[in-house]
């Protein structure tokens, strides 16, 4: 039986994302003339609230699946490369997703608006101790430069990967020409992982999120950001990766394969609950003012809702459902706790940036889901095209048999 390693975009895929891209066009529109034209400053700064919470949540999860490519490239794992083509897919989004990203970003720190970014007011730094003792990194240069760094960097290097990827497409390897390549690769993997290390796991989430509550800060706030975005990330593949062996796709991955993306959900499931107690236990136990001021309003006030339900979803569903092995194997299983993944972090970005804005109350919801779908049909639309680009089988790839005969 010949392989079918040439995805074909169907009808109904391309339909499913216009609709949920008009979704998210719609709900833009409609927060846009609810509140972001309104003269309240704080009415404004919730329809670019919503913009930031969803570009940066999907922008982080989308360039997990790099992040997931170089950490199994750097490690030699093999089990991943009969559905690279997935994640390479995915990884495709983070130009188009950034290009976005950077603009609600600028737009937000050289607006006149300056509720979620207080250290972007010259006039609110000069007379705030805390702000003017920051400034030296909470600027706006220093902020667009990181920034522009930080998203082109990663839709470079991500480009770099794709590129060595298929360069060996229609060439067979000999055993010393795939050393080359395995080493070429692992040089590459490292450079990205350097810079994801001093963007995601450092600065990045100091600068586009926790700063939005800049007299507050958490050591461990990088890395409980990158726990959430790369669980979700990981459910990301595994819901393109079940999509495709539905269709017919991916002969070579099979319940192995899903099985091991359903250990790595599970384990940073209980990755990220592990952060989320350690940073909030030891905030509960200082019990100092200018710690638990952050937990304030998402423990004991209007989000207390959220704040239970972030850890309902993201702990307890995958620790009851996934911890035995054949729900890790059971397509079904997969992909409904994927989708609840995914939803479950959105909540948790939520909840990391609207108390910042919206102390006293939690806004309407519907419109920002509804741009969050807006961009889960983006990401549908742009891995869909990279698909077609490429064979879904990285057919010379020298650790192609491992991947085959993948036992987990």
């Amino acid at each position: 039986m010949a392989l079918r390693d040439q995805f074909v975009i169907p009808k109904r895929y391309t339909t499913i994302s216009f609709a949920l891209m008009a979704i998210g066009i719609i709900s833009i529109l409609v927060l846009f003339f609810t509140s972001g034209m309104k003269s309240d400053e704080y009415e404004q700064a919730r329809f670019w609230a919503s913009l930031l919470q969803n570009s940066i949540y999907f922008l982080l999860v989308v360039n997990a699946a790099m992040f997931f490519i170089c950490a199994t490239t750097l490690a030699w794992a093999g089990f991943q490369v009969a559905f690279k083509r997935v994640t390479e897919a995915i990884s495709a989004c983070v130009p188009v997703i950034g290009v976005i990203s950077f603009i609600i970003l600028m737009a937000i720190a050289f607006g006149g608006n300056h509720v979620i970014y207080h250290w972007s007011s010259d006039a609110i730094v000069k007379n705030d101790a805390i702000l003017s003792h920051k400034a030296g990194f909470l600027n706006k240069p220093f902020f667009t430069i990181w920034t522009i760094i930080t998203i082109a960097g990663w839709s470079w290097l991500g480009w770099k990967m794709r590129q060595l990827s298929r360069s060996i497409d229609d060439t067979p390897l000999t055993v010393e020409e795939g050393k080359r390549f395995i080493w070429k690769n692992t040089v590459w993997a490292a450079i990205y992982i350097v810079l994801f290390a001093l963007t995601v796991m450092s600065s990045i989430p100091w600068l586009w999120i926790m700063s939005i509550n800049a007299h507050w800060y958490s050591t461990m706030f990088s890395w409980y950001t990158f726990a959430s975005t790369f669980v979700a990330g990981i459910a990301l593949i595994t819901l393109f990766v079940i999509f495709l062996k539905n269709n017919g796709y991916l002969e070579y991955t099979n319940r192995e394969h899903i099985h091991d993306l359903g250990k790595f959900i599970f384990a940073f499931s209980i990755f990220w609950t592990y952060l989320w107690f350690a940073q909030f236990m030891l905030i509960w136990y200082a019990n100092m003012p200018e710690e638990t001021i952050y937990f304030k309003p998402r423990l004991q006030g209007a989000y207390r809702g959220l704040f239970w339900l972030n850890l309902i979803i993201n702990f307890l569903a995958p620790l009851l459902l996934l911890m035995k092995r054949d729900p890790k194997r059971n397509y079904g299983t997969m992909t409904m706790m994927s989708v609840l993944i995914l939803f479950g972090h959105w909540i948790d970005f939520y909840q990391m940036v609207f108390p910042g804005i919206s102390v006293d109350k939690v806004p309407f919801m519907l419109f920002d889901f509804g741009i969050g779908l807006g961009f889960v049909g983006l990401i549908m639309f742009v891995t869909g095209r990279a698909l077609t680009k490429a064979p879904l089988l990285a057919r010379n790839h020298p650790f192609l048999k491992e991947s085959i005969i993948h036992h987990t």
